[in-house]
């Protein structure tokens, strides 16, 4: 007897929560670390101690020149954004980077193509983004496109390496959503973005650097399809158990018991 899905849409999201944990682990700590990192710098220190901790971790221009690596890593371990004033700006942009593009995207990711290659494609869009747009914000100053303050502006956060993520998952969308998903991709941060001469705000020119990386992986095979699944000492992915399913189904019975008797179960 088939068991029926429970509550429909309701049971598929509480089941899907409840095997978050398992399915994208690695999502799950990345999104309590987030948290844990973003109460502590609103409530665990003064106001000053605070600045001066988020002005280390900015990925400006002078940072990166004084202590880059300290600045890139530091920099994903926080979110601009609040998660309580849902009524502004502020609120879309956290829901859109921690919301979809960690919380849902990242995951997807993880479960998709495994631990390591979700956290090389999310690190890979924040690391590159925000030296790409460093390029662009030296480029700017040299013509006078930006004032000279942006050289040490606050710039810090997980959003570059969720752009990224939000692009590249347009792949596992269905077809017809995947245009639409990949305009509002593109279009979200130029909802709020300030023109001053021929670019807009070098916030808006990272979003849009980290999508572009994020739409140019969409050509690489490897991230065209599924990770491969261990079962074993061997390995199979979904394309080989569908054909190896069809193939032990056209066989006469005794044939197919046997073969399926020899067939090692797959992994999870």
């Amino acid at each position: 007897m088939n068991s029926q899905p429970p509550w429909g849409p309701a049971g598929r999201l509480l089941r899907a929560a409840r095997e978050y944990p398992r399915r994208a682990p690695l999502t799950l700590v990345y999104v309590c670390l987030l948290l844990a990192v973003h109460f502590w710098i609103g409530h665990g220190l003064s106001a000053d101690r605070a600045a001066a901790v988020l002005g280390h971790v900015s990925t400006n221009l002078d940072d990166l020149q004084d202590h880059p690596l300290s600045a890139l890593l530091g920099s994903a371990l926080f979110f601009d954004g609040t998660l309580t004033d849902v009524a502004s700006t502020e609120f879309v942009g956290t829901f859109i980077t921690l919301g979809l593009g960690v919380c849902c995207f990242l995951a997807g990711a993880e479960r998709r193509w495994g631990k390591l290659r979700s956290a090389a494609v999310f690190l890979g869009g924040h690391v590159a983004a925000t030296l790409l747009t460093a390029a662009v914000i030296a480029v700017a100053l040299r013509n006078g496109w930006y004032p000279v303050d942006v050289r040490h502006a606050l710039d810090y956060g997980v959003s570059y390496g969720a752009q990224t993520v939000l692009a590249i998952g347009t792949l596992a969308l269905p077809r017809r959503a995947r245009l639409p998903w990949a305009l509002f991709v593109l279009a979200w941060p130029l909802g709020g973005a300030d023109w001053s001469g021929p670019l807009p705000d070098f916030t808006t020119v990272g979003h849009l650097i980290a999508a572009t990386l994020g739409f140019a992986l969409l050509a690489v095979p490897s991230f065209r399809r599924p990770r491969v699944r261990t079962t074993g000492f061997s390995s199979v992915t979904a394309d080989d158990g569908r054909q190896r399913a069809t193939t032990v189904a056209a066989m006469p019975p005794a044939a197919a018991a046997a073969a399926a008797s020899q067939t090692p179960p797959s992994g999870s």
